[in-house]
This record gives structure tokens, sequence and C-alpha cells, in this order.
């Protein structure tokens, strides 16, 4: 029987504190290493070029996030009872199963590039000669999705070994950007620099995966990949809920960086780019603890409602500090910070990193949400809320930007999140008290 404050929660949560300090060691050297390379950038650039670097990174990454499948919840989800039975190869054919996604993935994924490149390139402020060089940068983006590997890392609890791959997109950018900035500064030069990033972060992330899976991953040849289908029932459901859930939540984050293009121009976009990033930095603990809670959350579904719903408040009241926290260095130096990286012409970018700032800490004091309605089989129900969040944020941004420009857009964001956070937080207490 479990008992408060001990056994199964308090296990749990402790889990997900050292999970999540691992990966806040690694986005730690992140952190440093982002203020670092966004001031070459920035200063390199310009508010202009670096409003043009930023939109072919978001297209790219609209297009990333549109084709491909969080194949790693389908990793941890549905590896962990063939795991604990020891039939690896059935873990394998989960394991394949996802990797042919991520290939088909990325193969979807070049031909929509394409397309956005051959009709869209001029809104994207591209110059005919980069069309090439930018299809080849969002190809590569395509081919480096590391979502099967990362899976396999959290199946086996070693998120430090996670932290250290995740690392290698800072360190890779960072070399990337100094190289660029001493051969040939320019717009395909930085391309390039993130390219390598990714190239570096995606070859680690495997070499450590197939390093900790080892013989528990079983046989490579061991029966059709196809055949996890039918071995694991629900597998193409969930994958295709978190796949639509997370490309609406990450597309409706991009695209707003395109449409606040399209109304205000590439130094508007760079600007708002500039302050969304910067807050996300701020805020990335929230993304870490969604993953930790994830694999936790998922194994204490098991252990009963009160395990469940004691690790679900704990999980809440940790991201409600982290929240508090976040603001108050926003507020006490995001200003400085924001002169310092990025130099006085970019000082503007103030009130939107504000605004942004605190949509995003919205979002963090309502990361246990999501995790708990994924491992309480309510995936469609979390997909619907945010279909809702992501049509009201883009239609808001739609409405707001001709008025107020781009600090009506991060009011977009904030009256979002809080719808988001409001139907999510429901929704969540209501499966705590009714699962059986």
């Amino acid at each position: 029987m479990f008992k408060r404050g001990s056994g199964a929660a308090a296990d749990a949560f402790a889990r997900i504190l050292a999970n999540t300090g691992w990966l806040l060691g690694g986005k730690g050297v992140g952190a440093v290493l982002s203020l670092a390379y966004l001031a070459i950038v920035t200063r390199t650039l310009g508010v202009a070029d670096f409003g043009r670097f930023a939109l072919v990174l978001s297209a790219a990454n609209v297009i990333k996030t549109l084709v491909s499948f969080d194949s790693w919840q389908i990793v941890v989800r549905y590896g962990q009872p063939h795991l604990a039975a020891g039939n690896g190869d059935a873990l394998n054919r989960v394991l394949r199963f996802c990797i042919l996604i991520d290939l088909a993935s990325a193969a979807a994924g070049a031909a929509i590039a394409a397309g956005v490149i051959l009709f869209a390139g001029p809104l994207l402020g591209l110059e005919p000669d980069m069309g090439l060089q930018v299809w080849l940068f969002a190809l590569l983006m395509m081919i480096t999705i590391r979502s099967s590997p990362t899976g396999v890392l959290r199946l086996f609890d070693r998120f430090d070994s996670a932290a250290f791959a995740e690392t290698m997109i800072p360190v890779g950018r960072m070399i990337g950007a100094l190289v660029a900035w001493a051969v040939a500064p320019g717009i395909t030069a930085f391309l390039l620099a993130w390219a390598f990033a990714e190239l570096l972060c995606a070859a680690s992330y495997w070499f450590l995966a197939l390093r900790v899976g080892g013989p528990q991953i079983g046989s490579w040849r061991a029966g059709r990949a196809l055949d996890a289908r039918a071995e694991n029932p629900g597998i193409v459901g969930f994958l295709t809920a978190t796949n639509l859930q997370t490309s609406l939540s990450s597309v409706g984050q991009q695209v707003a960086v395109l449409i606040v293009g399209a109304f205000v121009g590439p130094a508007g976009a760079g600007l708002y780019r500039l302050a969304n990033q910067l807050a996300n930095s701020l805020t990335k603990i929230s993304s870490l603890l969604s993953r930790s809670i994830f694999v936790e959350l998922s194994r204490t579904t098991a252990q009963g409602t009160e395990a469940l719903g004691a690790l679900f408040r704990r999980t809440n009241r940790l991201a409600l500090i982290a929240g508090a926290v976040i603001i108050t260095l926003i507020l006490t130096i995001g200003r400085p910070l924001l002169g310092l990286i990025a130099g006085d012409e970019f000082l503007p970018a103030y009130p939107l990193l504000l605004m942004l700032g605190v949509a995003a800490c919205i979002d963090l004091a309502g990361v246990s949400y999501r995790p708990l309605l994924m491992a309480t089989d309510r995936a469609g129900l979390s997909l619907r809320i945010s279909v809702i969040a992501t049509l009201l944020l883009l239609g808001l941004q739609s409405a707001l930007l001709p008025l107020y420009g781009t600090q009506g857009a991060a009011m977009a964001n904030i009256l979002s999140s809080l719808a988001a956070f409001t139907m999510m937080g429901l929704a969540s207490r209501r499966a705590v008290a009714i699962k059986d």
C-alpha cells in the first residue's frame, strides 16, 4: 500500500529531481555558450540580416516539427514492459519502428522544404542564390532527427548521457560561429555552423544510445519493424496524438515568428526571435521537467491514484517555485543581459522579452499537466486542448499585430498560455480524481 511522504511518489520525485539536474547541467553549459554565440551572430549580422537568419531557422524548425514524431515517448511508453520482461527483441522492434517513422519524416520534410523555398522564398527574405543552401540546411535538420536514441537513453534512466549529447548543440554552434566569424561572416556561414552542430549532436546521441542499450535492446534482425504495431496495441494512435500535439505547440511558436516577419519585416522578426530565444533560455527548465516527469508518471500510474496524485502535487509545487524565480530574474537582469549579448540596437526587444518570459513561466507552472494526461491514456484530450490553444495563439497574433505590432504578438502568447494552463489544469485534476 502506498504511504504519503514515502515509497513510490517520494522515490519517483527524487528521480525527477536527479534526472532534471542532469539535464539542467547540460543546459547550463548550453545557456552560457548560447549567450556567447548569440552575441557573435547578432553583432556580426545586425538587426536586418539577423532577422533573415531567424526567419530561415524558423522555417526549417517549422517543417522539422511538423513532420517529426516524438518517438522517444513511444520507446519509453511501450519499451518499458518489454525491458521488464527481458524481451529485448520486442524492444528492438519498437525501436526500429520508431526509426522508420523518423526516416519517413525526414523524407517528407525535405520535400516540404523544397516547396517552401520555391514558393515562399521571397517572403523569408531569401536571395535567389540562397535557395539551394537553405534547402540543404533544412535537409540536414531533417536527417538529424534524434528522438529514437533519446528514447533509449531515457528508457534506461541515462539522463546523464542524454545531457552530454545535448550539449553538443551549443558546443557545435559555438565552434561553428567562431569559425564563421573568422573566415566568412554571413548568413550562409552561420547556417553551416548550425548544421554542423545538429550533426554532432545526432552522432553523439546514437553512439551513447547503442553503448547504453547494448545487448538489452535485442537483435536488429529479429522479426520486422512493422510487427511492433501488432505487438503493442494502441501504439499508432499514441504516436499520432503525440506527434500532432508536439507539432501544434512547437509550430505555433515558430509560425509566430513568420507571422511577425510578414507584418513588420525581418528587423521586427529578428527582435521578436531574439526575445523569444532569451525567454526560452531562462525557462528551459520547463521542457526538462516535462521529459523527466513523463517517464516517472508512466511508471507511477500502475501504483494507484494516491501515488499518482502525490507525485503530481509535488511536481506542481516545484514548477510554481521555478516560475517565480525565473520571473524575478527577467525583471532584474533581463534588460542588462539583452544589452550585453546583442548590443544597444536590440534593447527595444526588452518589453518583448518580459512578456514572452511571462508566457513561458505560465507554461512552466503547468508543466505536469500534459505528461499526466499522456501517461493516463488521455492523449486525445491533451491534443484537443493543444489544438484550441494553438489556434487561439495564431488568431490573437493576427488580430493584435496590426494594432500593437510585435508587443501585440507577445501579448497573444500570454493569453494563449493562460487559456492552455486553465484547460490542461482542469483536465489533469479530473484525471487524477477519477483514475482507478
